[in-house]
């Protein structure tokens, strides 16, 4: 898709959409349309209805964290139009504790994909018909995918030999991971020759300076 026809494109949805449409971009050789999170249904029925656009499928619903932000949770929606053979990718931001309009009502298929985005980034999707945990195990504290989630979790889970089930417990670290005093061979291996290594050798000319 040349880049004069996605400019057309974008043209198309900024003028059908109005109010909706926050901004409208080429990146990479790919269309962005931004969009008011409240307007997020009528924007998708639209880019799925209109005969100029037709995108039928939804591929993805994701997020991305920028904690920086006051709307930290970018989510973004990828859409495909087989019959024009075209991609556009569509945008909203929101924060931590306000809720996006489900997009189910307008792609079934994206039931699951908004539940990982909940599971993963914490995104409320407000009408989503069954918006349970996918991945992770029932009592899950948190979003895995949250740029300020700890990188060993809240709880760790093992088998108890006594009780005879799965119990969870806080994390505990056997070795502090931020301490590293290479003697470890998991750590730096010493006074190790490995092939290809006496490449990195001065060469002994037998001459003395």
């Amino acid at each position: 898709m040349s880049e004069q026809a996605l400019k057309e494109l974008g043209d198309h949805i900024a003028s059908t959409l109005g109010q909706a449409v926050l901004k409208v971009e080429l990146k990479l050789g790919e269309l962005m349309v931004t969009v008011r999170r409240e307007q997020i249904v009528p924007v998708l029925t639209t880019l799925r209805d209109d005969p100029r656009c037709l995108f039928q499928q939804i591929m993805d619903v994701t997020a991305v964290d920028y904690p920086d932000r006051a709307e930290r949770l970018e989510v973004v929606y990828n859409l495909l139009s087989i019959k024009h053979n075209q991609r556009v990718r569509v945008k909203l931001c929101t924060d931590e504790d306000t809720p996006v309009p489900s997009a189910v009502p307008v792609y079934s298929a994206a039931n699951w994909m908004e539940r990982e985005t909940w599971d993963m980034y914490g995104v409320f999707f407000d009408g989503h018909p069954d918006l349970r945990r996918i991945l992770t195990d029932y009592g899950f504290e948190g979003h895995p995918l949250r740029k300020d989630f700890p990188l060993t979790g809240y709880v760790e889970c093992r088998y108890d030999e006594d009780q005879k089930r799965v119990v969870y417990e806080p994390v505990s670290l056997t070795q502090d991971f931020r301490t590293f005093d290479f003697l470890s061979p998991w750590e730096g291996m010493t006074n190790v020759m490995l092939p290809g290594d006496e490449k990195a050798q001065a060469p002994d000319t037998g001459s003395k300076p």
